[in-house]
C-alpha cells in the first residue's frame, strides 16, 4: 500500500488541517458530489476536525442511490421472467423498489446474478444463445465506458440476445439542479475525482461561472479531501469562483479522449429521473438510434413503468444537501441496512449508510 500511505499520512494531515483553520474566517457551505468521498470524510471524521464554520453536505454522487424506484421496478418485472438471466453489479440486489428487490426475485427463482465487468454478460450471452441476457447499466460518467464498450463488442459479436437497462446519470446537471433550487445554500463543490478522470473538468467551468462557486476536482483519501477543502475555502475567502484540479495525479482538463469518443458513439444525452429529486433535464443517457435494439426498456416493454417515492424516506432531501442523514427521524429505527426505506442506507456509496456504518447516530 505504498502509493495510498502517502494519502493517508497523519503529519500532513494535521498540517492541511492546521492551514485551514488559519484560512477559515467565514462561515461557508461545502458539498462533495461523490458518494466515495462522503464515506471516507466520515470514516475518518475529516468533518471534526475542520473548523465549526464550515459545514460539508452530501450531494447526489451515489450512482445506486439516484436510481428512481421505477427503475428498480423495471429490472424487478424483467428479472423475474423466465427466460431472463439478469446480470448486475452486487450493491443494486439490495436496492429496494416498490414491494421488493432483486435478492427476491433471486429467492423466488428469478435467474439473477452478480458480475463483475459488464464483459461477464456479453460472455453469458454468447455461452447461452437461448436465454436473453440482461446487464442493469447504472452509474455516473465513471462506469458509462465500460458498459458501451459492452454494448459495442454485442454487436460486433452479432448478439441478438442481450440488452442494457440503462440508468446513467450525469454529475454537471445535477451541479445546475442544486445551484438552481431556492432552498441552495452550497457555496462550494467538491467534484468527483473519477468522473473527471473521464470527462475532464471543462464543462465544469461554464458552471462555476455562471453561479460564482468554486469547483475543486477531488480525490477520495484524506490528503485529497483536505487539501480540496483547503483549495476552496482559500477560493471562497479570497472571492474567486474558478475550477481547480486537486487530483492532477488521475485527472486532465480535457479527460479521456478515447472513453469520450466511444461515449458519443454509444449514448446520446436525455432527461432523467433521480430518485427523490425528481427529473433533471438532459441529466442522464440513453442509447443511441444505433444501438437501440440492445436497449432493454424497449425489448421488454417497461419504459412506460412509473413508481412513486417513499413519503417516509427523505433521501432528496439529504442527496441535495438541505439534510443529514441523521436529522431523518426514521434514520437508525425503522430505517436501518437490513430494512431500508431507500437506497442512500444500502449503497456503498450511501450518505445514510455512512453514518449508520461509522455510528453517527446524533
Amino acid at each position: 500500500m505504498k502509493y495510498l500511505e502517502q494519502y493517508r499520512d497523519k503529519n500532513l494531515v494535521l498540517k492541511l488541517v492546521d492551514e485551514i483553520h488559519k484560512t477559515t474566517t467565514q462561515p461557508w457551505t461545502i458539498m462533495e458530489m461523490c458518494g466515495g468521498q462522503t464515506h471516507s470524510i466520515i470514516r475518518y471524521g475529516i468533518d471534526k476536525l475542520i473548523p465549526n464554520k464550515i459545514r460539508l453536505v452530501h450531494g447526489p454522487g451515489c450512482p445506486v442511490c439516484v436510481t428512481p424506484k421505477e427503475m428498480i421496478d423495471k429490472a424487478l418485472d424483467i428479472a423475474a421472467q423466465e427466460d431472463v438471466i439478469f446480470t448486475s453489479f452486487g450493491d443494486m440486489l439490495r436496492v429496494p423498489g416498490t414491494h421488493e428487490d432483486l435478492f427476491s426475485i433471486k429467492a423466488q427463482g428469478g435467474d439473477v446474478r452478480i458480475v463483475y465487468s459488464p464483459m461477464d454478460a456479453v460472455a453469458l450471452a454468447e455461452k447461452h444463445p437461448d436465454r436473453e441476457v440482461v446487464f442493469f447499466g447504472v452509474g455516473f460518467e465513471t462506469t458509462a465506458p465500460a458498459n458501451a464498450m459492452a454494448v459495442v463488442a454485442a454487436k460486433e459479436k452479432g448478439l441478438t440476445n442481450f440488452s442494457v437497462l440503462i440508468s446513467h446519470v450525469l454529475v454537471p446537471p445535477a451541479i445546475e439542479a442544486i445551484l438552481k433550487s431556492d432552498r441552495n445554500e452550497v457555496q462550494g463543490f467538491l467534484a468527483a475525482g473519477h468522473v473527471c478522470t473521464i470527462m475532464g473538468y471543462e464543462e465544469y467551468e461554464p458552471l462555476s461561472k455562471k453561479y460564482k462557486v468554486p469547483i475543486v476536482v477531488t480525490g477520495f483519501e484524506p490528503v485529497d479531501l483536505l487539501q480540496g477543502i483547503l483549495m476552496t475555502v482559500k477560493q471562497l475567502e479570497e472571492g474567486r469562483f474558478d475550477v481547480e484540479n486537486q487530483y492532477a495525479r488521475s485527472v486532465s482538463r480535457q479527460g479521456n479522449d478515447p472513453a469520450q469518443h466511444v461515449l458519443k458513439d454509444v449514448f446520446r444525452v436525455i432527461p432523467r429521473k433521480w430518485r427523490g429529486i425528481g427529473e433533471i433535464p438532459m441529466s442522464g443517457w440513453g442509447l443511441t438510434e444505433k444501438y437501440s435494439k440492445y436497449d432493454a426498456e424497449l425489448k421488454f416493454g417497461v419504459i412506460d413503468t412509473t413508481a412513486e417515492e417513499p413519503a417516509d424516506c427523505i433521501s432528496g432531501e439529504i442527496l441535495m444537501g438541505h439534510k443529514r442523514p441523521n436529522e431523518c427521524p426514521a434514520f437508525g429505527t425503522s430505517c436501518t441496512p437490513e430494512s431500508p426505506f431507500g437506497a442512500t442506507m444500502v449503497s456503498a456509496e450511501g450518505a445514510c449508510a455512512a453514518y449508520y456504518k461509522y455510528h453517527r447516530l446524533t
